[in-house]
């Protein structure tokens, strides 16, 4: 497993606010603070934040932490194994087989909601309604499946899909419907939205999968299908709900860090101004994270305290 892990240390400086922390709290509090707490980092800019700001506040309570990169599915095993600690945004609507056969068996435990309020679905440029006109409604979009195809496709219409990595959800409901379009894997989440933006530049065709918090729905103007409450069920599109998942030896290892990490809310007033500097403004996600800490110390410190009281 550790093979196919690309590791990106980051390792903690001793600020004198966090030796004093140290020296007020129990070593039991603390747990083995001589071990790094690796924190898993997936495929997208939100996730990255999320694990980057915990782990910034776990390194001022006095821990070494490091960032590994790893796809989405294979994060919920390392975490199992315990070659990971957590991986920190885990959305309840794509999981695959992986992490509910993880968390059902206790190898895996979830450890609270993120703090964020999501949304996904189908979506699509505003301009797209005067290819499709009724949309957002479901039949509408089904009966304008060669408007919205792609020479890729024709004459199905095209649904730009998450990367294959990140499961085949779209893909499922297309096949499983008998839909007239053909869902077409992006590369990326920075390719998802590179053909967005160029779909909105240009006014051309664009139906696709995606998901809210995001910064670049502050920059498009976009609309979301009406997909019938039976659809987003069978295949789970459903509204979805974002979870901290942990391997189930960490409150044993770093108690503190286990109480912090329950106790932390990254909401989406917080995540989508960074992600704008980041991904829109091409800002160094380190440097940012580094801004955001220091001008929000009422927001993160009262967390360390819960998880020391």
């Amino acid at each position: 497993m550790l093979n196919a892990i690309h590791f990106v240390r980051r390792t903690a400086v001793a600020t004198l606010g966090a030796a004093a922390m140290v020296q007020a709290a129990a070593a039991a509090d603390l747990g083995a603070v001589d071990q790094p707490i690796r924190l898993a980092m997936v495929e997208w800019t939100g996730q990255h934040l999320t694990s980057r700001i915990i782990g910034s506040v776990l390194e001022e309570m006095g821990y070494t932490v490091e960032y590994v990169a790893v796809g989405y599915m294979v994060s919920g095993t390392a975490a199992a194994d315990g070659d990971v600690a957590a991986t920190l945004e885990v959305w309840d609507n794509n999981l695959g087989d992986f992490f509910p056969r993880l968390l059902e068996s206790g190898r895996l435990e979830n450890l609270g909601d993120v703090g964020l309020e999501p949304r996904e679905g189908w979506m699509y440029p505003a301009h797209v309604a005067e290819i499709c006109p009724g949309l957002p409604d479901w039949e509408a979009l089904l009966n304008c499946a060669p408007q919205l195809a792609s020479a890729e496709t024709f004459p199905q219409g095209r649904l730009l899909a998450y990367p294959a990595d990140w499961g085949n959800r779209s893909e499922l409901l297309i096949e499983g419907e008998s839909l007239n379009f053909r869902a077409i894997p992006s590369g990326s989440e920075g390719a998802l939205v590179a053909e967005l933006m160029a779909a909105a530049e240009t006014r051309s065709p664009l139906v696709m999968m995606f998901w809210a918090p995001h910064w670049a729905l502050s920059d498009v103007d976009v609309e979301w299908v009406d997909m019938p409450d039976e659809i987003r069920e069978t295949y789970s599109i459903q509204q979805p709900s974002v979870f901290k998942a942990v391997w189930p030896g960490l409150s044993e290892t770093w108690p503190a860090a286990y109480e912090l990490i329950r106790i932390a809310q990254i909401t989406n007033d917080i995540q989508e101004p960074m992600m704008a500097r980041i991904d829109r403004d091409g800002e160094d996600t380190e440097t940012v994270i580094a801004e955001w800490m220091a001008e929000n110390e009422a927001v993160w410190r009262p967390w360390i305290d819960a998880a020391l009281d």
